[in-house]
């Protein structure tokens, strides 16, 4: 594909993008496999300069209203103004690109040629009245919100989601060792490394379809971020014990917890992963089946009230919830859900996990443990939560996680306890939530 091909497709696919509430990663994955002409070198610039956009989309659009005033924001003006802004070419270089030929974007307008003009050879990206929210590429509407949660280390914090995130995969014991997985990958020229505090995971920057290699079909290796793995080593499931995954979702953890009880290469005592949804618990059982991780139940709830969850109380050792939320802590993954992300979006999903964690609380035995676990930064999806739900609860009181690192992970917890906050500065993951809550007896 020519550049200007190129940049026809990224305003294409952003403009698809722009129309619905599909992760853009989806919308990329649909539109490359619509277009099998373009070979693996332009799907990856082109999905490159997609998220680049994305990411840096509160200056873009601070800028275009700022040099642009007649035009409106679109994927169109974003493009000009990223390859003024960030790809720093001029406007006859730009206007290149957008010749109108075959495949190339139509000819820029009169006020295009401005906007570009305008921006060409800027350096001053940070003008004194940019808003921090601009600078720091967050939702205006959380502006309070993080500055309460981060301090003095805001910029550090949200400078780091900004970045691109590594591919962390977890090794899957059942299948054989750390050593085991990172042979079978070298023979296939990808040679990861390991990873700060997961012991049984791999890190790597290599832009791999994984689910191509040896590994992978074989179930020795799953792409999961290292965070994700901390929280289901901290729910120390052991062998023996009755585990309710009560979140399961496509089953990242549930596999997970499997690896944990098992004995041998054999999955021992009862691991239950449950979901609203049967058509990720279906996708599930692919995943399971090729991990070797047999012995798994799952079963469809109706919702958080549903009358198993009474029919079942007190039956476990061990409920994980790794309860919906606003994703805050993947924005570096999932960069394009920021700009989604609503007030009523984080009000609708702070219900849902009062509402998890008070019917999900009665499946845990005494003595049991409680993990509430979250992929969000905002303390009202985390601490306000744990506190609300200890609040009403007094059989629950929580366990200092920093001291079940020590006992399930090793070494010392990089974060102050008692509960676990994990973030892309801190721990170079993605951001985390974890609370340990134990239920003594009555």
């Amino acid at each position: 594909m020519t550049p200007g091909a190129r940049l026809s497709a990224v305003i294409e696919a952003l403009e698809i993008a722009a129309k619905g509430s599909i992760a853009l990663h989806k919308v990329t994955d649909t539109y490359f496999r619509r277009r099998r002409y373009a070979g693996s070198k332009d799907r990856r610039a082109i999905t490159a300069q997609i998220y680049r956009i994305v990411r840096h989309r509160a200056r873009l659009e601070w800028w275009i209203h700022r040099y642009g005033s007649t035009l409106e924001v679109t994927p169109r003006t974003e493009c000009i103004a990223d390859l003024a802004l960030n790809e720093k070419l001029y406007t006859p270089e730009i206007c290149m690109l957008f010749n109108g030929f075959r495949h190339c974007p139509n000819l820029l307008s009169d006020a295009e040629a401005g906007l570009a003009q305008a921006l060409a050879g800027r350096t001053d990206t940070d003008p004194s009245e940019m808003p921090e929210a601009v600078t720091l590429e967050y939702p205006e509407w959380l502006d309070t919100r993080l500055k309460t949660i981060f301090g003095d280390k805001l910029s550090e914090e949200m400078n780091a989601l900004n970045q691109p995130a590594p591919v962390d995969l977890r090794v899957n014991m059942l299948k054989g060792t750390v050593e085991d997985a990172r042979k079978s990958l070298k023979h296939q020229h990808i040679e990861p490394t390991t990873t700060p505090f997961s012991p049984i995971a791999l890190r790597t920057t290599n832009n791999v379809q994984f689910a191509g290699t040896s590994a992978f079909r074989q179930g020795l290796i799953e792409i999961q971020d290292e965070a994700s793995q901390i929280i289901a080593l901290l729910t120390d499931a052991r062998p023996g014990m009755t585990v309710v995954d009560f979140c399961a979702g496509a089953g990242g953890k549930t596999l997970a917890l499997a690896a944990s009880m098992a004995r041998g290469k054999r999955l021992k005592g009862s691991l239950i992963a449950c979901d609203v949804s049967s058509r990720r618990l279906d996708r599930m059982r692919h995943r399971l089946q090729r991990a070797g991780a047999t012995g798994v139940e799952t079963r469809v709830l109706s919702s958080e009230t549903d009358s198993w969850i009474i029919e079942s109380t007190g039956i476990a050792d061990r409920v994980l919830l790794d309860v919906p939320c606003t994703g805050t802590g993947t924005w570096r993954r999932s960069p394009d859900a920021k700009w989604r992300l609503q007030p009523k979006d984080l009000e609708k999903h702070r219900e849902t996990q009062r509402s998890i964690l008070t019917h999900a609380s009665h499946l845990v035995r005494d003595g049991g443990w409680l993990v509430y676990a979250t992929c969000s930064i905002l303390q009202e999806e985390n601490e306000q939560q744990v506190l609300s739900f200890l609040e009403n609860s007094s059989d629950f009181r929580t366990l200092d996680a920093t001291e079940i690192w020590q006992e399930t992970i090793g070494g010392d917890c990089p974060v102050e306890g008692p509960w676990i906050r994990l973030s892309p500065a801190t721990t170079g993951t993605d951001g985390f939530f974890c609370a340990v809550l134990k239920r003594d007896p009555q």
